[in-house]
């Protein structure tokens, strides 16, 4: 049997090419599949994969840091692991040109150095590499040429010596306006939440996170820096009412959360902007309207008795277009034909609504361009000013730099340490994520 695990005509054709490897931002792994069978779907295009094979895809597996995970099927990873499995298989027939999309969005800063010196050395080695990345600092350190995209067309092509940040940063934006905004420093000692021993136990009865606590302050802009798959997806899901914790309590004030439905984390004051924002944090198919009052669709005020005021959901999806600059196109399309950037201003929009005590935000800025990540911070710094607490997620540090009152780290579902943003270095936080040192 030439295709062992039952791949259709379009499947094989798609992973037979042995000229491109491609890491996209979505991973495109089969979910059927264990992590090493997918990264075997390149050899099953060719035929039955042999014993060195087998041994070639563990190895690569091993070297991307999920030789504990072989057999898990791609709706146990997290974000961050499903990535580094599209990136195993993507090297498994040695291709010529390497097509990555954001491929440092789960590394530590001391790994995506030394990703940035294999890429080096295949380059000097002939290979080709087409590297896509919105982290300005990346394309300065790692590229030959730079292609400036917007709004799906190619600007201008400039080799290394024409370009420095700015000029490329002035180009990306062009004539939009960038929001404008100003960090606050006015935490007040009044605590917002407070985790105690706090254990969450996965579907394998693993620990995602071990007596893991933490304090954010009214007002506080608190950063969690971490390599994806050390607990923050189980943080921000226990802390929303997504998922149930094994031990431990969660305080908001005097108020006990600790095993609140998400309705009850919502009522409790705790909004949510999730890590897949098209898959989790939309209805894809309803439309804006309906996108913006899905958590408050039972409110009097949109309703007419037992059916729902039209007129009155209109009215808010316009009031918050407005206030949200969100380019939401003809009334009555769906969400999903909008842009990440304003799909994100939706979400933002609707979890913004009710003036919440805490904003959970888990990686709200991935995939957008520099004026919708702006706009991102814009959000969360006003609010911090009005006294809104965030617990933002990050794996961009110089995000979290820029943004944060205090970053704390996260390593194998525990508190690695905490620094001080004002201070801190980046190759600090980064021996911290992978676990080398702890404060």
């Amino acid at each position: 049997d030439e295709n062992p695990f039952q791949l259709d005509d379009v499947q094989l054709a798609a992973y037979r090419n042995r000229h491109i490897g491609f890491v996209f931002q979505d991973h495109h792994l089969l979910p059927q599949l264990s992590v090493l069978e997918n990264v075997l779907i390149p050899a099953v295009a060719e035929g039955r994969p042999d014993d060195a094979t087998v041994a070639r895809a563990r190895d690569l597996l091993d070297r991307v840091g999920l030789s504990q995970r072989l057999d898990h099927r791609p709706a146990e990873l997290s974000g961050g692991m499903r990535k580094r499995a599209a990136l195993a298989r993507s090297l498994a027939l040695d291709p010529p040109l390497l097509f990555l999309d954001e491929p440092t969005a789960v590394l530590t800063p001391q790994e995506s150095t030394r990703l940035f010196e294999v890429l080096v050395r295949l380059r000097d080695e002939g290979k080709s590499i087409l590297f896509i990345s919105h982290k300005m600092r990346e394309v300065m350190e790692i590229s030959d040429r730079v292609t400036v995209l917007k709004k799906g067309r190619s600007l201008v092509t400039l080799t290394r010596g024409e370009y420095n940040e700015n000029k490329l940063a002035s180009l990306m934006i062009g004539e939009d306006q960038i929001p404008e905004w100003q960090k606050s420093f006015r935490t007040s000692k009044e605590l917002a939440l407070e985790i105690k021993n706090l254990s969450v136990r996965n579907d394998r009865g693993l620990a995602d996170l071990d007596n893991f606590n933490m304090k954010i302050h009214r007002g506080q802009i608190l950063g969690i820096a971490g390599v994806a798959g050390n607990g923050q997806k189980a943080l921000a899901e226990v802390l929303t009412g997504l998922k149930e914790a094994s031990s431990g309590r969660i305080m908001a004030g005097e108020r006990d959360i600790t095993n609140s439905s998400a309705r009850g984390s919502y009522i409790a004051g705790i909004a949510h902007i999730p890590e897949d924002r098209k898959s989790i944090g939309i209805a894809p198919d309803m439309t804006v309207d309906e996108n913006l009052i899905m958590k408050n669709f039972t409110s009097p005020s949109f309703r007419r008795g037992i059916f729902q005021d039209r007129a009155a959901i209109r009215r808010n999806a316009a009031e918050k277009i407005d206030q949200f600059a969100i380019k939401a196109g003809p009334a009555g399309n769906p969400v999903r034909y909008l842009s990440g950037g304003n799909i994100q201003k939706v979400i933002i929009a609707r979890e913004l609504s009710e003036n919440p005590a805490v904003l959970v935000a888990l990686y709200p800025t991935r995939g957008l361009d520099i004026g919708s990540a702006e706009y991102v911070h814009k959000v969360i710094a006003d609010g911090a000013s009005n006294g809104m607490s965030t617990i933002l997620i990050s794996e961009d540090l110089d995000e979290l730099l820029k943004l944060s009152d205090e970053i704390v780290v996260m390593f194998r579902g525990r508190l690695a340490g905490s620094v001080d943003p004002e201070t801190a270095t980046r190759e600090e936080i980064g021996l911290l994520m992978s676990g080398e040192v702890q404060t």
